[in-house]
């Protein structure tokens, strides 16, 4: 190793020091970025970081994530989960368990409209911990199920991580969105199981809600159900449908979901100038957080890069005498550990382009030891990493899901939480040894999604030929002209389906 790059190695470990100690990430990171480089790279650092800082703000999928992230705050002020879960409840209510199935159905749903895991938490314990706690529900396997379905925000799109991951490993957000499905489904129903088959060999841990507490009316529980749940559906179906079916792009389907959030809140009379001032505040300082980090963590990656550490860590790890595989497990499990500690924003920014070139080196290796398309491992590759960072979120003793929960239900210890959250861990460990046994969990929707796209480009080349072909009188001027247009169509087509 060269003097810089054993100089960017020292950076990165006070890196870890000083944020382990406390100081706040976004400048710990600018901080060390400019002093560092200025004391191995000399002034030219200050113009690798403003060329850093520029390119980053005129990404434009960026502009989807405060669209995301108040699109959240909107349905979680219009009240939607807590309809999602009364209406839930209601359905479910005569069976053991019943209460396990409605946190992690309404978890499920609502992820598909919020990847927000503070919120999710904090509203499910408000909910539904009083109930359980009052019917009898074993308080481990309560917590766990909150904190495990709350963290469901983080994986099922939209979820705000896939969409900061996105460019950092060089895939489009629709296929890394349609990639997570698989995964964010294949979860939620691995909870389910496990709770509904604890529950019915062993009642006591979760009993149906007793009968008093019952809704006995088949017309309301219907009309709880049509009002509560289709409503909020509609509006994830047009936000997704849109992305994944080409028609708009991220940044555009984000902002369908904003407007479509707000007009529910109206519908529901939450929408009070109140409940607008917190939500926009706390989508403010939350979008804030994240872009500030995404610059910092650019300019230090900047740094980083041109001192050549990362180019000698990814040829070390190279060198190791591991088959590809391995060196998958490896990566994935320094993704898990650096999880305890620091929240996904750092690890996606700041870790993953460390480890990035690795797993870009073993693609072709990758592809063949797993069955798929070598252009498929890294969409495969950034679903795995989703589910390895939200199974940090399941990991004591960081893991943030437990003082979320513990903030609003005082009744539970942290060491309660600490257990049943451990249970959901071991099931999140077997949905990626799953994952990985059966890559095409993940890639299914992806490559379905890319089959289309390419159908649909080549029906629209066989229009613009058969065009061409009903009127043979044209110049070719106007020929060339119609077949300029036809390409400049394409190219958006592309460039949509790209981001």
């Amino acid at each position: 190793m060269s003097g810089l790059g054993l100089l960017g190695m020292v950076m990165l470990l006070v890196m870890i020091g000083a944020i382990f100690i406390g100081f706040p990430i976004s400048f710990t990171l600018l901080f060390l970025a400019l002093a560092f480089g200025y004391f191995g790279l000399g002034k030219v650092v200050f113009d690798l970081a403003y060329f850093q800082t520029i390119g980053m703000m005129k990404e434009e999928l960026l502009a989807a994530v405060p669209l995301f992230i108040f699109m959240g705050f909107l349905t979680e002020q219009a009240g939607l989960m807590e309809r999602l879960f009364t209406a839930f409840r209601m359905l479910l209510a005569p069976i053991r368990g019943a209460l396990f199935a409605v946190v992690i159905l309404t978890a499920t749903v609502f992820a598909m409209a919020t990847g927000i895991v503070g919120a999710a938490v904090t509203v499910l314990g408000i909910m539904a911990s009083p109930i359980m706690n009052k019917t009898g529900y074993d308080a481990k396997l309560a917590a766990g199920c909150i904190t495990a379905g709350g963290t469901l925000g983080i994986l099922i799109p939209p979820s705000v991580m896939l969409i900061v991951m996105g460019p950092v490993i060089g895939v489009s957000v629709a296929e890394l969105y349609s990639a997570a499905f698989g995964p964010g489904f294949l979860l939620a129903g691995i909870y389910l199981v496990y709770l509904m088959v604890r529950s019915y060999l062993n009642p006591k841990l979760g009993p149906p809600v007793p009968k008093e507490d019952r809704v006995g009316s088949v017309y309301q529980i219907v009309r709880e159900v049509v009002v509560g749940v289709l409503p909020l559906l509609l509006l994830i179906g047009a936000v997704l449908g849109s992305m994944l079916a080409g028609a708009a792009t991220p940044t555009e389907a984000s902002a369908i979901g904003a407007f479509g959030a707000a007009l529910l809140a109206m519908a529901y009379g939450r929408l009070s100038y109140a409940g607008l001032k917190r939500a926009v505040l706390s989508t403010t300082a939350t979008s804030s957080m994240v872009l500030l980090l995404a610059v910092t963590s650019n300019i230090f990656g900047a740094v980083f890069s041109r001192l050549g550490t990362a180019s000698w860590i990814t040829e070390t790890m190279l060198a190791l005498p591991f088959s590809p595989v391995v060196m998958l497990l490896l990566v994935l499990g320094l993704i898990f550990l650096l999880g305890w500690p620091f929240e996904w924003p750092a690890i996606i920014l700041v870790f993953l382009p460390i480890f990035y070139p690795v797993i870009d080196a073993l693609r072709p290796a990758l592809g063949q030891s797993l069955g798929i398309a070598p252009d498929m491992v890294m969409v495969w590759f950034g679903a795995v990493v989703a589910v390895t960072l939200q199974t940090a979120y399941l990991s004591p003793p960081v893991a943030m899901s437990a003082y979320y929960l513990r903030q609003v239900v005082k009744e539970w210890s942290l060491g309660t939480i600490y257990k049943g959250m451990f249970q959901f861990m071991l099931l999140q460990c077997i949905a990626i040894a799953l994952i990985i046994v059966f890559p095409k969990i993940v890639t299914t929707f992806p490559e379905e999604l890319r089959e289309e796209m390419a159908a649909v480009k080549v029906e629209q080349v066989d229009d613009s030929m058969n065009r061409l072909e009903e009127d043979p009188n044209k110049t070719m001027q106007e020929r060339a002209e119609e077949e300029e247009k036809d390409a400049d169509a394409l190219e958006k087509d592309d460039l949509k389906a790209r981001k």
